[in-house]
């Protein structure tokens, strides 16, 4: 083979392999909840995951937030479907077990040994898990809700992920 084949096939080879070296793998986080989570009330562009996953790579966090959330969603719900939601690649889970097992009459110690299950599963498999639990939720200013006092507008959900932020920074430095 000439000299000037070899390096035509070198110079191609490095070019080939330019958009594999060039690309941090994204971070996978998966955001499972209830209808805060889904976004109630706006688009799934502007609820709380879509709005962490921008703040997260103006930060220089290559990740991408997957949004699990199902509107009226209970734990038992979020068990059942934890595997189906959750890949090989997820490196860290956002559970928001929200207010919905109250709701529908799920006992207090019913909706604890849930979220217990659902965390142990998640430890077994090296994934980390940052809890969104409802005091977080209630400490968003009311003016960004919507009329039904649990629901966020746009405004809302962008301020939840401003505060689930340095929570979601932390468990990934770890």
């Amino acid at each position: 083979m000439s000299a000037k084949l070899q390096l035509t096939l070198c110079i191609v080879l490095c070019l080939l392999m330019l958009p594999l070296t060039g690309r941090a793998q994204a971070v996978e986080i998966v955001a499972l909840g209830a209808s805060n989570t889904w976004g109630k009330g706006v688009g799934r562009d502007q609820a709380y995951p879509r709005h962490l996953e921008r703040m997260l790579r103006a930060k220089g966090v290559t990740a991408r937030v997957r949004n699990a959330g199902i509107n009226g969603n209970t734990t038992g719900q979020m068990l059942k479907r934890l595997k189906s939601n959750i890949s090989a690649r997820t490196k860290l889970v956002i559970l928001q077990p929200g207010g919905n097992d109250r709701r529908r009459g799920v006992s207090r110690e019913v909706r604890r040994n849930n979220i217990r299950r659902i965390k142990r599963y998640l430890r077994n498999r090296g994934i980390g898990v940052v809890m969104l639990r409802n005091r977080l939720i209630g400490s968003v200013a009311k003016r960004y809700r919507r009329p039904d006092g649990q629901h966020f507008k746009a405004d809302g959900y962008r301020a939840l992920a401003a505060r689930l932020l340095p929570r979601v920074l932390a468990k990934l430095r770890r």
